[in-house]
């Protein structure tokens, strides 16, 4: 059986769910954008999908009226169901993955990737439509749970930053690096981190520490020290 959602919002992530979903068999209704009303978004379809930024899915979801038979769900990782108000069939998708556009976006949310769920049945349903995985989420470890998926992602786009740095001054090419970090990833998944670890901490090689110190610029060793302290951890 189909289902119909209408999107709250016109940027990635709704255009990158309205397009995963389109190809599952689902229909997507055109989406509202900024600045259009919202007060009948719940009329016709199973579920209205608030993708908005953060600080507004309250605000919006309050001024939808209310229909009993239509899920009103959100896609933030760090808000729990409390933001819907008072909507009878509340529900929160949050796809663990990066959509940086629509396109790129909807294949990803096809490709067999995690989602937190939380709410009303149709989230669990719309995860198994896309051929996801899902897993619960409290409301009350939401913002946890956010917090390590920004780690994981966010970090480490930050972290290669710096990699890529390095490399330059280095004049050796930054994409060599990319299969060592996907070596590294795949290590983490077959072993865990503490397992995984290699190089002068996993030895407790402080010469080496202290000869890449010396050799770094001053501005890179805020950040090299607190990744060599968060490896220390790992050997504990």
């Amino acid at each position: 059986m189909t289902a119909t959602a209408r999107m709250i919002g016109t940027g990635r992530a709704a255009g990158a769910l309205a397009g995963a979903l389109n190809r599952r068999g689902w229909t997507v209704e055109a989406p509202i954008g900024r600045g259009a009303p919202v007060t009948g978004a719940a009329d016709g379809v199973d579920v209205v999908v608030i993708a908005t930024p953060d600080t507004v899915i309250a605000e919006v979801a309050a001024a939808i009226e209310p229909r009993p038979d239509t899920v009103v769900m959100h896609l933030a990782g760090s808000l729990g169901l409390d933001v819907l108000g008072p909507h009878a069939r509340p529900a929160a998708v949050h796809p663990l993955m990066a959509l940086p556009d629509a396109d790129t976006g909807a294949q990803r949310l096809l490709a067999g990737g995690w989602f937190a769920v939380a709410g009303d049945e149709l989230a669990r349903r719309m995860v198994a439509d896309l051929g996801g995985r899902s897993f619960e989420v409290a409301d009350e470890q939401r913002v946890l749970y956010h917090a390590a998926a920004v780690v994981a992602s966010n970090h480490l786009v930050g972290l290669l930053g710096q990699v890529e740095r390095l490399a330059r001054t280095a004049g050796v090419p930054f994409e060599a690096y990319l299969d060592l970090v996907r070596g590294t990833v795949d290590n983490v998944a077959e072993l865990g981190p503490a397992r995984a670890l290699t190089g002068p901490v996993a030895r407790r090689d402080q010469v080496t520490i202290d000869r890449h110190r010396a050799t770094l610029d001053p501005s890179e060793h805020e950040l090299y020290d607190v990744l060599v302290a968060a490896c220390r951890r790992l050997l504990r």
